[in-house]
This record gives C-alpha cells, structure tokens and sequence, in this order.
C-alpha cells in the first residue's frame, strides 16, 4: 500500500483548520463550507487539538451549551493522534479502526502537512483494488 503522503498530494497543501480562540458556530461553518467532518486546531501553526461533528454532537448538542458562546479550545480532542508522511494506508486503517476515529492528521516532525479521513482510506484501496482487477482481467485475457 501507498505511503499516506500520496493521498494528501491531491489537496494541493491545503491545512483545512481553526484556531482554539475560534467559536464552534464559526468551525460548523468552514466544516459545512469545507465539506468535511472533521478540522485541525491550529494555534500559531502548531497542531493543538482536532475539532469534529462528534465533538459538537457529544459536548454541545447533547449538554446544551450554545455553539455561538463556546470556543473551539473547549470541546475539541486534545489528545490527537498522528502519523508521518510515510505511515502506510494500511496502517492508518487498522489505527483508526482500533481507535475509533475517522480522522488523523499527517505529520513530518512538528510540522503538519494535511488530514487524511477514512474515506480516503477507503477510496485508494477502492481504488487499489480496481487496478488489481484490471490487471488481472488483462492477464487473462491475452
């Protein structure tokens, strides 16, 4: 399997993120903007914590706190789990499985280089595996 590194080569350098001084109504906004479920909490480009739709749903919408209010900095995950450049998609599948997440940041030292989700994951096995077939239905047939 491809290093991770090659799936976050088609986003272009993006960092997709808040800062933790950021409401959770000004973070739904750029994940509803973004597409995406999930943000890196960025305070000045140190990676600090990660913010996602289950952050919002499990301490803001359930606890009734209002999202106008809160800081980011006060429900995101802390403890963010990561991987380097070349950590393998396989790996990264079994990791988030065991862990239950959906997101992981990639990183070279303390410098960020983009999130990755597990459709991502899913995409390039999916992928993967198409060209794996091709191959063989090639194989076959000559």
């Amino acid at each position: 399997m491809k290093p991770v590194s090659e799936l976050l080569k088609k986003r272009d350098g993006t960092l997709w993120h808040v800062r933790p001084s950021d409401t959770v109504y000004a973070a739904l906004e750029l994940l509803a903007g973004y597409e995406v479920g999930a943000l890196m909490v960025m305070d000045g480009g140190r990676l600090v914590g990660v913010f996602s739709e289950r952050d919002y749903t499990r301490k803001i919408a359930l606890q009734g706190r209002n999202s106008r209010e809160t800081q980011v900095a006060e429900i995101m995950t802390r403890n963010v789990i990561t991987v380097g450049a070349k950590t393998g998609t396989r790996a990264c599948m079994a990791l988030m499985s065991e862990k239950k997440i959906r997101h992981l940041p990639v990183v070279d030292g303390t410098t960020v280089l983009g999130m990755i989700s597990i459709r991502d994951i899913m995409d390039d096995i999916i992928a993967d595996h198409e060209s794996t077939i091709a191959q063989l239905e090639s194989y076959i047939q000559s």
